[in-house]
C-alpha cells in the first residue's frame, strides 16, 4: 500500500475504534473521533499531515511515481 491508502485505512481504524470505545466504555471517546476528524479537515487545508510524517519516517512510499 501507497501512504495514501495508509493514511485513509488509519484514520478509518482510529474513527471507528473510538466509536466502539465511546459505546462500551465513555462517551468521552468520542473527542478523539473528533480530533482524527479535525486533523483529516486541517490536512486538506495546508497539506501538512503528521501521520504522513510519521509513515515516511517508517519508510512508506508517498506515490508510485
Amino acid at each position: 500500500m501507497k501512504m495514501e491508502q495508509w493514511i485513509r485505512a488509519i484514520a478509518g481504524t482510529f474513527i471507528l475504534l473510538s466509536l466502539i470505545l465511546s459505546q462500551l466504555h465513555h462517551p468521552y471517546w468520542l473527542f478523539f473521533t473528533a480530533f482524527v476528524g479535525a486533523n483529516l479537515l486541517q490536512s486538506a487545508f495546508t497539506k501538512w499531515c503528521l501521520m504522513e510524517d510519521i509513515l515516511a519516517r517508517l519508510g512508506i512510499a508517498k506515490r508510485s511515481d
